[in-house]
């Protein structure tokens, strides 16, 4: 417990807590009475109420079109599987903008559907809510479906012998099993989409705002850092009491599972039903994650003149207006270094926390797992603005340092790398790790030769989630990259921020790459999985 502690200590709690102290403390007095102030505004009160009903919306929707895809991945075998799961992957290493701007040239005036039928769907929130499921589809498929995979299909079929219809089969000893899975994913998914800042504020405008929007607007417009501090306290106690409630009712129904290696439990579909899932699930990922995608590929092709390459040669130039000090073709690099860092980083501070959260060490340990998803649902915009008041000081001056930029982006990563363990290591069965020790194991060796061949695919899951959200990670990165090495996602933010056509152009090129990097490195890391997952049970 001592590194993640300290890990959240130093880079969570500490800059939150200053940015608030800035917010409430005038003249070293506290200004509390501005809660009744501020709660008690309409706009504040609408935002809240806008804020909660559309996160459970998305989660909702995400779990509804997500499960028949988790099922499709983790049962069934067929030709291009490795290609599809890093497909659906893609969104959610996407900066947050480019969702938004994805879906506004799709949904939005001048997009696909206003050019075919007419249709616009910008500024409602079926465009918000629609883009919130292409964005986290990945979340729950790959944290389901990894733990799926492994169930060992021998116990439903043992139920369906003693008489069990196949719904009620699933229902009492699949569902119980993948509980603790589920509720991970849907507080993931409730998290993002509850702070939710790019895509509400591209796809709203004017008429939606969330919390995070609002922090975002109180302290960089208004430079209201009291209505700020307000609020940000508000999203923490919010998200603290999510939480707690999840911990408390996921614990409840964890059990030891019989675990198998996933190329026993995959086969082709079978019969008419079979088939008809599969298709229906192929269809959804078309038009909800390639169709989107395909329009992104599409600009980035699409001149004034007609289709060519002249956005991704103008990448290679120095940018003439200043802004960028490098070319923004060196963004890939920054962004694949930086990803690299954070994910080591995610993988020892949550693999240690996860590792520590499976024994049974009382209330503070167990209190512990809430606070690990506190990132997920805390504006990233207090975030990064806390990174730049207090790590600039020694023993801690960061802020000219590129290491800072990684440890934003594993802050985020940490809670995917725990929530995708902990209930792999939870299921195994304790009596496995006590006869190893009858038989002479030491904890280290009982821990790697029990507990590293079960949880060695979500860890490798884990390390996908990690990567992927840190070369996506754009809310606190935006505050803290330096002028001279940029993140692809702020470099993309900021072309989408100017006008013209090849600012346009150039962030589309961008995206396009970003898209493909991403794509690449998930299709390594599922062979690497493959690999290295195969024959160890």
């Amino acid at each position: 417990m001592a590194v993640p502690v300290a890990f959240f200590a130093l880079f969570f709690a500490w800059p939150v807590v200053s940015i608030v102290e800035r917010g409430l403390r005038v003249d070293g007095r506290w200004q509390f009475g501005r809660f009744g102030e501020t709660l008690s505004r309409p706009e504040i009160l609408d935002v809240l109420w806008f804020t909660l009903w559309q996160a459970l919306a998305s989660t909702g929707l995400t779990l509804l079109v997500a499960l028949p895809g988790a099922y499709v991945f983790a049962r069934f075998e067929f030709r291009g599987k490795g290609l599809l799961r890093a497909v659906v992957t893609v969104p959610f290493v996407m900066p947050t903008v480019m969702v938004g701007t994805a879906f506004l040239a799709l949904v939005g005036r001048g997009g696909l559907l206003d050019e075919l039928w007419g249709v616009r769907l910008d500024t409602t929130v079926w465009a918000i809510l629609i883009a919130h499921v292409f964005f986290n589809y990945a979340v729950v498929v790959r944290t389901v479906g990894g733990l799926w995979a492994q169930l060992d299909p021998r116990q439903e079929e043992a139920a369906r012998v003693l008489g069990a219809s196949r719904l009620r089969a699933w229902r009492t000893v699949t569902l119980p099993a993948l509980a603790p899975s589920v509720a991970a994913a849907a507080l993931m998914v409730f998290l993002f989409t509850a702070s939710s800042f790019a895509v509400v504020q591209i796809l709203g405008g004017s008429t939606y705002s969330t919390l995070e929007t609002e922090i975002y607007r109180q302290t960089v417009v208004r430079f209201d850092l009291t209505t700020a501090a307000v609020l940000t306290l508000v999203q923490f106690a919010a998200v603290g009491a999510v939480l707690a409630v999840h911990a408390r009712t996921v614990r409840r129904r964890e059990t030891a599972l019989r675990m198998v290696a996933p190329e026993q439990t995959t086969r082709r579909p079978r019969g008419v039903g079979q088939w008809a899932l599969f298709a229906g699930v192929l269809l959804s990922i078309a038009l909800l994650i390639v169709l989107p995608l395909g329009v992104l590929v599409e600009r980035s092709f699409a001149t004034s003149h007609g289709y060519g390459l002249d956005y991704y040669r103008a990448l290679q130039t120095p940018d003439p207006s200043g802004t960028f000090l490098v070319p923004l073709l060196d963004t890939i690099g920054n962004s694949l270094r930086y990803a690299v860092v954070a994910t080591l980083i995610a993988l020892l501070v949550g693999g240690l926390a996860a590792a520590a959260l499976t024994r049974r060490a009382g209330r503070l340990v167990r209190g512990f797992d809430a606070l690990l998803m506190l990132p997920l649902g805390v504006s990233a915009v207090t975030v990064g603005f806390g990174f730049l008041i207090t790590l600039d000081e020694p023993p801690f001056d960061l802020r000219a340092s590129w290491i800072l930029v990684p440890l934003a982006q594993a802050l985020v990563g940490v809670p995917f790398v725990v929530r995708t363990m902990l209930p792999v290591l939870r299921a195994v069965d304790e009596r496995l790790r006590e006869a190893a020790a009858v038989l002479g194991a030491s904890p280290w060796r009982a821990w790697r030769e029990v507990d590293l061949p079960l949880v060695r695919r979500a860890l490798l899951i884990a390390a996908g989630f990690a990567f992927a959200v840190s070369l996506g990670e754009f809310g606190a990165t935006v505050f803290i990259a330096r002028p001279d090495s940029p993140t692809l996602p702020v470099a993309v933010a900021r072309l989408l921020g100017r006008p013209g056509e090849l600012n346009y152009g150039q962030a589309m090129a961008l995206s396009t790459i970003l898209m493909v990097v991403c794509a690449v490195s998930l299709l390594l890391l599922e062979r690497l999985r493959t690999e290295r997952t195969s024959g160890e049970f």
